[in-house]
């Protein structure tokens, strides 16, 4: 005679798993992840889904958080990535977590030095945007003149000018720092 040890009503297994009956005995097996409590393998057999997942169809699947909210991941570096049954926040590319933040990488490591531009501030970035436009109508110039002396030199004054003002600072710094063997 055949005995189902599984088809007793205090089914003989933890909540998470289900009975499995065998010749003369009985399994209890690990139900689906995408299920709290089950009545057999796979995501099709869940008495309820697990967080994470949601019922479609007859079967629980992983709900894609990042497509259904619009800020998973809090901060503009950050980028969402969906794992089964979860998701995570990852750092976006040129970034890096450091206490629960992504902050921008250092492009020079080494030291406290910074690199040759990497502190321009916005009000230098915009005098340097006139300055470039100055330099630019100074060739505009130099070339409607055929090469004339005086508009050359204007030319070469305006180079000249722009370039000081971008390696003033920091190529003293630059300087300074292979000075010291940095």
């Amino acid at each position: 005679m055949y005995i189902d040890e599984c088809g007793t009503e205090l089914g003989p297994c933890p909540p998470n798993m289900y009975c499995f009956n065998t010749e003369g005995n009985y399994q209890c097996r690990g139900c689906d992840k995408a299920c709290v409590g089950c009545m057999g393998t796979g995501p099709a057999r869940c008495r309820k889904c697990a967080t994470g997942y949601r019922l479609t169809g007859a079967k629980c699947l992983d709900v894609d958080e990042c497509s259904e909210h619009v800020l998973a991941c809090p901060g503009l570096d950050k980028i969402c990535t969906n794992v089964e049954g979860s998701f995570r926040c990852d750092c976006a590319e040129g970034f890096t977590l450091k206490d629960n933040i992504c902050v921008q990488k250092r492009l020079h490591g080494g030291g406290g030095e910074k690199g040759l531009f990497e502190d321009i501030q916005d009000e230098e970035v915009e005098v340097l945007q006139q300055m470039f436009f100055g330099v630019l109508l100074c060739a505009l110039a130099t070339l409607a003149a055929k090469g004339d002396m005086v508009f050359t030199s204007i030319f070469m004054g305006g180079v000249a000018a722009m370039a000081g003002y971008w390696l003033s600072d920091r190529g003293n710094r630059a300087l300074d720092s292979f000075l010291k063997g940095h």
